[in-house]
């Protein structure tokens, strides 16, 4: 006798079941994601215990007609789909046709739903089976109650989290569906209490405003770019309102949420050097394309989708959203917090310490001066005492003197100093750029922090994090364009690594003279550096070398574009301005005009600010001198 037998409708459902709902926030998604596609403008979300004693959704949508209420509770039934064409072409929210007979086996379901074309039906659902159907009231829309979710699968449900844990994948998904529909109106309760309310005005920054803060949307911007292939818009976040997760990074195609790694890489990779390590963007982008192009089938929860044409998304979103950053103007300005103002607006720019954390380096303050080089940091012949107070006219002739000695040197300014590898008129105002506003000296503080001050209040400078940030696009520029500027050794340098790491070397010597590392084999598992480009740190070639050929071991892979990254970055580490290292006045003027020539001014290579504002308003509310 054989032993393949066909399974009952009952068991079936209830395996398929364990697909589609997973925990209390399916059984919501799979039910608004109906109403959204009933063509519902208002969603109101009920949940009770977690979702697990009841969830309502209630809608004002087009509602079901008397004669598919009972189908609609049938395994692969469908408004959505008719044939294979319009699985190609989807643009439902939900097509498979599995998720009310999914939900009705695992719970206790009543529907009310009208046309509003005479009277509605009323249905009740138990273990799968309609226990009572009859006319109910002509409300135009939909009304379901899943009650007592998998009472019958106890298995199930002892493997659920906390009340708490699954209130918060059901207020996540809630706050996604909102971003993702600005113009549905949305409320979801939980035993009573509001948690979440939109106004389905279209307006996406107030929906925002809503889920994340007030403060958090004032520092949204706006991003809009499209190709051939797609069309997009959304916000992002100013790099001084970051989280600790990539979870705030949501993303939705063709109005569905979606989970994808390379366009989340693609974001966080155009807020490089912006955000320190461990932080990561707050992002909303809405991306519409041809359905052709995308296939949601791919998972019963779709989550997840393939594209046909990921990589060009991948470079329209990583350049777009890089040029979008780099034309903001991105000093941080220190808030007050106030007893008058919500904690949730506050967010994390509210305590700057805090949101970027300190680096041992400034972790305690030293008070001692420490011994300053005459020559250290100083440009070309400059004076060695400026006033502090300097008006534009003065600025002017101080940049003059700047520039006649940049122009008079035969080897210009050396980068170890103060590199400024910037033409003369981007070098004096930038006035087509203004990323850093014209700032007037005022002192120093602690050795560490450079004072300055103009019209618009009070400017603090990390003095080390200001030379990262210069030294960086010097040698960012010097790194990915090796030319044969070299120096000779007088006794050359000499490096030994296992053999394994010494094979490794020798396969991929080419890549290691693409950002200036010209080692020879000598001897075994022995290298030999007899030149260096002139522009390593000065006092610090050998262990530049080093480190370049460490990271490159440690990834235990080349990539030329990184390494060249990763280069750069670790060399403008070395000799830069520590703290508690007192500066003259001319040094400290000719870092700020050497910091205005930046390209990106704002953070240094890690990602931690180079200067924060306090706006004169804020300090005349300290003083009290505004109410």
């Amino acid at each position: 006798m054989g032993k393949i037998v066909q399974m009952d409708e009952h068991l079936s459902n209830k395996i398929a079941a364990g697909e589609v709902v997973e925990r209390p926030a399916s059984v919501v998604k799979e039910l608004v994601e109906n109403s959204i596609d009933a063509n519902a403008t208002r969603i109101e979300v009920e949940v009770e215990e977690g979702g697990l004693s009841l969830i309502r959704v209630l809608d004002n949508g087009d509602g079901i007609e008397p004669e598919d209420c009972v189908l609609a509770f049938n395994r692969h039934a469908t408004s959505k789909i008719k044939n294979e064409q319009d699985l190609i072409h989807i643009r439902t929210m939900g097509f498979r046709g599995e998720a009310l007979p999914s939900i009705s086996s695992v719970s206790q379901v009543e529907l009310k739903t009208s046309t509003g074309d005479g009277p509605g039906t009323y249905l009740f659902i138990e273990n799968g089976k309609i226990v009572k159907q009859q006319q109910t009231s002509s409300r135009k829309g939909t009304d379901v109650n899943v009650r007592n979710l998998f009472y019958n699968t106890p298995a199930r449900l002892k493997h659920l989290k906390t009340i708490q844990t699954e209130l918060g994948a059901i207020t996540d998904l809630m706050n996604r569906l909102a971003l993702a529909n600005p113009h549905v109106a949305f409320r979801l309760k939980h035993n009573g209490k509001e948690l979440l309310q939109t106004s389905g005005n279209d307006n996406l920054q107030q929906i925002i405003a809503s889920v994340y803060g007030i403060q958090t949307a004032k520092n949204m911007i706006p991003v809009t770019c499209s190709s051939l292939d797609y069309e997009i818009t959304g916000y992002i976040a100013k790099p001084e309102v970051n989280r600790a997760s990539r979870q705030y990074i949501s993303l939705f195609m063709n109005g569905r949420y979606i989970k994808n790694y390379s366009l989340s890489k693609a974001i966080q990779n155009a807020y490089h050097t912006f955000l320190p390590i461990g932080r990561f963007p707050i992002a909303v982008l809405s991306i519409k394309m041809d359905p052709t192009i995308i296939d949601v089938n791919v998972h019963p929860s779709k989550h997840e989708a393939r594209l046909s044409k990921e990589t060009e998304l991948v470079q329209l979103v990583e350049n777009e959203l890089r040029k979008t950053i780099k034309g903001q103007q991105l000093i941080p300005d220190v808030q007050i917090p106030r007893k008058e103002q919500k904690a949730k607006d506050l967010d994390y720019q509210s305590s700057f310490s805090f949101q970027y954390g300190q680096t041992k380096e400034h972790s305690k303050p030293v008070y001692e001066p420490a011994e300053t080089s005459q020559n250290e940091l100083s440009p070309t012949r400059l004076a060695e005492t400026v006033p502090l107070k300097m008006d534009n006219e003065q600025i002017s002739e101080m940049v003059d003197t700047l520039l006649e000695d940049k122009k008079n040197s035969k080897q210009g300014w050396d980068p170890d100093k103060l590199p400024a590898d910037h033409n003369d008129n981007d070098f004096v105002h930038e006035s087509h750029k203004e990323k850093l506003p014209v700032l007037y000296p005022i002192g120093q503080m602690h050795g560490t922090y450079i004072l300055a001050q103009n019209e618009n209040g009070l400017y603090l400078i990390d003095q080390h994090a200001a030379q990262e940030r210069i030294k960086y696009e010097y040698f960012r520029k010097k790194v990915g364009q090796v030319e044969r500027e070299v120096q000779m050794l007088t006794v050359p340098y000499t490096f030994e690594y296992t053999s394994h790491e010494s094979a490794f070397i020798h396969e991929n010597l080419e890549f290691f003279s693409q950002v200036g590392l010209f080692l020879e084999p000598f001897g075994q598992n022995t290298f030999i550096v007899r030149e260096h480009p002139q522009w390593f740190p000065k006092g610090y070639e050998k262990e530049t070398m080093l480190d370049i050929v460490q990271q490159v071991l440690d990834n235990k892979k080349i990539n030329i574009e990184k390494l060249r990254e990763e280069a750069a970055i670790m060399m403008s580490c070395k000799g830069s301005i520590k703290a508690n290292h007192h500066l003259r006045n001319d040094e400290i003027f000719a870092l700020l005009q050497s910091l205005r020539a930046a390209e990106d001014p704002y953070t240094c290579p890690h990602g931690r600010p180079v200067t924060i504002h306090l706006s004169t308003y804020e300090l005349e509310k300290m003083f009290k001198r505004v109410m």
